[in-house]
């Protein structure tokens, strides 16, 4: 599920040491051994996806950077486990067979005593940008845990730490929502001239739609959800990325196919988030879009929030545990990574991707680099209201926009079209 995150600063920076050895061996949760498993490899993703092909080619995302941004691990985490980040990523490499991780944390906001202390989401973001992009150094922007309390604390801390956390990077993978009304018109100005900069600087910014399908994000909150889309992804300098659910082969991680995730749990729901702004108007990329509206559709593309990556955490006692990845906060960092492997492959930063993105949609090879998803909805329950949302269809819809990607042919047309 999306947890918000929130931007950090350039200042502080921590380098990671020589990576700590990997743990003895799996205990407790342990998705690879259910039947049928409940998540994949990070080789059947790479398959699924058509990743390989590039990593073949030596396109990985190295001299590239992607800042992941969350909260600091502290008492309103959820769930409470904290690990050392260095030793979970070890592990992961070590029980994939990947390359090792390069990763360091910015701690100014977050004044963290235990910088390598991570919480679940941190963990989701780096270990699923490495198997896309493992040439690609992570950086972690840790923001203190508390501006999560209210709508307003995370507005404000959002706001504080954007302009942060596109400096000194080449992609920003945020898995975080805010519904649009918890911001004044003020703030929707300040985020739009922060994006506005990332642009400018050619960093491109990755966002989650959300995990409450056509209504808001409400977290801990204690507020009613209204339908509408969150920021930042309803920004058009974003690429917002929904969820859906993905099939693959089970020996060959052969893509089978994929339709939106819209997952029923006790007491209500979860769905890709998706519908259309109440702030911003349809933006040029997406003129002449079927199914488009008067102002701007989210989400603009979409990836597996269902089955999930396989994540490794130190179970404690020197075991780990691989637990499933979900919701939105994991089909972003699966756009960051590539986002990165095609800056690599172009030989420069290609910045907001999304016009490029819609001309692929009206190019003939779309159906190529593209999976179009076109079953499913993004109705949702939560806290016994229904909230109607929108139905999957074929090209764009705001529930998978475009799609999720074949990677191999996808990322070289993007770059010819940047």
């Amino acid at each position: 599920m999306t947890r918000l995150v929130v931007c950090g600063a350039v200042l502080g920076l921590l380098m990671a040491a020589a990576p700590v050895s990997a743990l003895a061996g799996p205990a407790g949760n342990d998705c690879l051994a259910a039947s049928p498993p409940g998540c994949y490899t990070p080789q059947q993703f790479r398959t699924a996806y058509d990743i390989q092909p590039l990593l073949d080619r030596g396109i990985d995302g190295r001299g590239k950077t992607v800042t992941v941004i969350v909260y600091a691990a502290g008492p309103v985490t959820s769930p409470p486990q904290v690990t050392d980040i260095r030793q979970d990523l070890a592990t992961f490499d070590g029980l994939f067979h990947l390359s090792p991780a390069h990763i360091s944390v910015v701690t100014t906001l977050a004044d963290a005593s235990s910088p390598w202390t991570a919480s679940l989401e941190e963990v989701i973001d780096t270990e699923i940008v490495h198997a896309v992009a493992p040439g690609a150094r992570l950086r972690v922007v840790l923001m203190p845990s508390t501006p999560q309390d209210t709508p307003a604390n995370a507005v404000a801390g959002m706001l504080a730490a954007l302009p942060l956390a596109i400096r000194d990077t080449d992609v920003v993978s945020f898995s975080g929502a805010v519904g649009e009304h918890f911001f004044s018109p003020a703030q929707v100005a300040d985020m739009e001239r922060i994006l506005r900069e990332a642009a400018a600087r050619h960093v491109t910014v990755v966002a989650a739609s959300g995990d409450s399908g056509a209504a808001s994000d409400v977290y801990r909150w204690g507020v009613t959800p209204v339908k509408e889309v969150s920021l930042p992804a309803s920004d058009p300098f974003v690429l917002s990325v929904g969820g859906t659910a993905l099939t693959v082969g089970s020996q060959s991680g052969s893509y089978v196919g994929e339709t939106a995730w819209n997952q029923v749990v006790r007491g209500g729901s979860f769905a890709s988030g998706g519908g259309f702004s109440g702030i911003f108007a349809r933006p040029a990329y997406q003129v002449g879009v079927p199914g488009t509206e008067a102002t701007r559709g989210v989400p603009d593309v979409s990836g597996d929030a269902s089955t999930g990556l396989a994540l490794v955490r130190d179970a404690g006692g020197g075991t780990y545990e691989l637990l499933s990845a979900g919701g939105t906060s994991a089909a972003t960092p699966l756009w960051g990574g590539l986002m990165a492997d095609a800056d690599q492959l172009a030989g420069h930063d290609l910045g907001s991707v999304n016009p490029a993105l819609y001309r692929i949609a009206r190019d003939p090879r779309y159906g190529r680099a593209f999976h179009d998803v076109t079953t499913g909805n993004n109705t949702v329950v939560i806290n016994g209201i229904t909230y109607t949302g929108y139905q999957a269809g074929p090209g764009w819809d705001p529930v998978t926009g475009l799609g999720s990607p074949d990677a191999a042919v996808l990322v070289p047309i993007l770059v010819g079209r940047s």
